[in-house]
């Protein structure tokens, strides 16, 4: 079992003519994933990587052709909105914006435009995710981890792959690996995932990392306390981040008293959650 992704998961990916889609078009299609289909309109009815994937002008078409069930996008900030709209209205039921720098008056319209539509979205300004053995649908290196039954979910792409490693390191493998991004708006939050995986029988512990800025991580505790069974050790990054400036990600600011890290640790704390000081700490602190 897994979240989100699977060997069953049919990839079609946006902005694959392109130099990020077509080099991480390959690297997902070396580690297992089946990519069925890439769009670039005006390129429809080309192929790419040889001759092995076909290239469509819209999303819409190289579903119906080829039966894909997820999209990946790789296209520019300002083109991003609109290729979340024709994935979502394409007959995909998951969507993984990698894409950084989408502005927040588009990301409004499109998660106004999402949450009618049966039609999960990842991102954007995110990893992707990857299901260790199995899939991966992003930039994650696929080399970083080992099937196990860790869930891991976190805002920060790079913690994510030192985390990963870590346990690898240490013989603890993962059930499936997902970076939800540090944007203000975004389409899958810790709850969403936090559910996932205590409804997923493979996974038997869970990995939370947050950062400073919102609220999202006190939102967690909250479920954690109330609604999960599992096990979760988390880390908060930004904890020396000095109030009012801004640390990498768009959500990663603190204002006004709120979105202090250490509000997040005590949230997490009091829901029972152990809370590393070092992202190193956590393979120890789940053992």
């Amino acid at each position: 079992m897994s979240i989100l992704i699977n060997k069953n998961t049919r990839l079609v990916v946006q902005g694959i003519t392109g130099n990020e889609g077509l080099f991480h078009t390959q690297q997902m299609m070396a580690y297992g994933t089946n990519v069925v289909a890439g769009v670039t309109p005006s390129k429809g009815g080309e192929w790419v990587l040889d001759g092995k994937i076909p290239v469509f002008d819209s999303v819409k078409i190289a579903v119906e052709a080829t039966g894909a069930n997820t999209s990946v996008i790789f296209v520019p900030a300002r083109f991003s909105a609109d290729a979340i709209f024709e994935a979502a209205d394409s007959g995909v039921s998951f969507i993984v914006c990698i894409t950084e720098g989408v502005p927040v008056q588009d990301m409004m319209r499109v998660r106004n435009y999402l949450d009618q539509k049966k039609v999960r979205l990842l991102g954007p300004n995110c990893p992707g995710l990857i299901t260790p053995g199995e899939c991966k649908v992003g930039i994650i290196p696929g080399n970083i981890s080992i099937p196990g039954n860790v869930g891991v979910v976190s805002r920060s792409g790079t913690l994510t792959y030192e985390v990963v490693y870590a346990l690898k390191l240490l013989g603890l493998g993962v059930s499936t690996c997902v970076g939800i991004g540090g944007d203000p708006i975004n389409g899958t939050n810790f709850i969403d995932c936090l559910g996932m995986f205590e409804a997923d029988p493979k996974t038997e512990k869970v990995v939370m990392i947050g950062e400073i800025g919102g609220t999202d991580e006190e939102k967690a505790a909250e479920f954690i306390s109330n609604r999960m069974t599992k096990p979760v050790v988390s880390f908060i990054a930004g904890q020396t981040a000095p109030p009012g400036k801004r640390m990498g990600h768009a959500g990663a600011i603190v204002e006004g008293g709120s979105g202090l890290a250490a509000d997040k640790v005590k949230a997490l704390q009091d829901a029972g959650v152990k809370v590393a000081k070092h992202p190193e700490e956590i393979p120890l602190l789940l053992k």
